[in-house]
């Protein structure tokens, strides 16, 4: 691609680089220049014009974006996905329900080394969408590209976006009280807030005692397909009622405590083929915390191991909270 100054007399059929002022009108960057708008050009005093001509080997911007998003999303109904029209080289991918994001991280970095001018930018893996949110950008900053950076791009591309939909239809959640005390109405409203946005429905909500047999039996007959558990004591330990209760209803624990802030205190478990989640004090606030990332992989059907707890730690640091006992802050070094 050539760019720069031309004489008006060279720049018809080239791209303006640059938005221009001719006299009444405004011919904006991008545009193909033509016979009248030379003419209006030089009516309004201009010789040269900034400008942009594809070689023959070049792609324009609009339709490379094009192929590179098809290359990355080859089938939008399987992958959930909307592509957006191209406009100024870029063309956006949109989650066409509620879910999670699948990203092949490694694809889309080398798709960003081919050539600068080639770019693909997206959220983060496993983050949560609502619908309409943007997944990915394809973005070509010049006005073209050669088509054998492209090829090679589009090749590499292929099928490295996509959303997970949540599989599960419905949660239910048990909350226990101590000494008559409820957490409240603003703990359930938090979780339903959360459920509902992974197009799910809290089904079930049911209230008991907090100690190990009363927790346990709700555990056993609760019918939904997630189970979700707001103690009314935080859970401080791995053999503390709420990971005694899931055993004794005869599941099991895979994990206490996350490397996530706030959200230490979450523990996950399975009932049979359940997941069961029991949730952080935090969870009651509507602000992200390390729960939403467990219950949205898992509400969707994605895995949650050990080992991608661990690795959430990386990251995890979400939020300091003032109010904290011991503030993380409140100390000087020593």
């Amino acid at each position: 691609m050539k760019f720069g100054p031309v004489a008006l007399a060279d720049a018809q059929g080239a791209i303006l680089a640059h938005s221009v002022q001719a006299g009444a009108r405004k011919l904006r960057k991008g545009a193909v220049l033509s016979a009248s708008d030379i003419a209006d050009l030089a009516a309004a005093g201009l010789s040269t014009v900034t400008v942009a001509r594809l070689d023959a080997g070049d792609v324009h911007e609009n339709e490379a974006a094009e192929i590179l998003a098809r290359a990355l999303v080859p089938d939008a109904d399987h992958a959930c996905l909307s592509l957006s029209e191209p406009f100024t080289g870029r063309v956006n991918l949109l989650a066409a329900a509620p879910g999670v994001a699948l990203l092949d991280a490694e694809r889309i970095r080398d798709v960003n080394g081919i050539n600068p001018m080639i770019t693909v930018a997206t959220v983060q893996s496993y983050q949560q969408m609502h619908p309409g949110g943007m997944i990915a950008t394809v973005k070509i900053i010049s006005y073209g590209v050669p088509r054998t950076d492209l090829v090679r791009a589009a090749q590499l591309a292929r099928s490295a976006v996509r959303l997970q939909p949540a599989i599960y239809a419905n949660a239910g959640l048990i909350v226990t009280e101590i000494c008559g005390t409820r957490p409240g109405e603003k703990g359930v409203a938090a979780v339903r807030a959360r459920v509902e946005a992974l197009g799910m429905k809290l089904s079930d909500v049911v209230t008991v005692p907090h100690d190990t047999n009363s927790l346990a039996n709700a555990i056993a007959r609760i019918s939904a397909d997630l189970v979700l558990i707001l103690t009314g004591s935080a859970t401080s330990d791995p053999a503390d009622i709420g990971p005694s209760a899931l055993r004794q209803a005869g599941g099991r624990i895979e994990r206490f405590g996350m490397p996530v802030d706030p959200g230490n205190l979450l523990f996950l478990g399975h009932l049979e083929h359940r997941p069961v989640v029991g949730l952080p004090g935090c969870a009651r606030s509507p602000a992200l915390n390390g729960a939403d990332w467990v219950l949205s992989r898992l509400a969707c059907g994605v895995g949650v191991t050990d080992a991608d707890i661990a690795d959430m730690g990386v990251g995890g640091l979400l939020k300091e909270i003032p109010t904290r006992p011991q503030p993380r802050a409140g100390r000087k070094p020593r």
